[in-house]
């Protein structure tokens, strides 16, 4: 820690309720971007109908950092529990690699 570093954080408090605490589960996502954002729909995909259960809108600064963050924690994953297979998208609703 660098030295005024401790003076400058503060402790953030977050709210949140019970359903929000709770979660929701997705096993489908689409990405969209714009110069001045990213979009992420998680969705519940249960063919031959899709539910949005969030949508995160990221500034693209945030977006990376947030892309850093999941490639370090999968490889803290696999380290501990071994390699992951990535799934393969049942249909064009998915995880878009283009």
């Amino acid at each position: 820690m660098q030295p005024n570093q401790s003076q400058n954080q503060q402790q953030l408090q977050v709210k949140y309720d019970d359903k929000t605490l709770q979660g929701v589960y997705s096993n489908a996502a689409q990405v969209q971007f714009q110069k001045e954002e990213f979009v992420i729909d998680f969705m519940n995909q249960f063919p031959p109908m899709a539910t949005l259960n969030a949508r995160v809108i990221l500034s693209p600064g945030h977006a990376k950092r947030l892309a850093a963050v999941l490639d370090g924690v999968v490889k803290n994953y696999e380290a501990q529990y071994g390699p992951v297979e990535a799934s393969s998208a049942p249909n064009e609703i998915g995880f878009p690699t283009k």
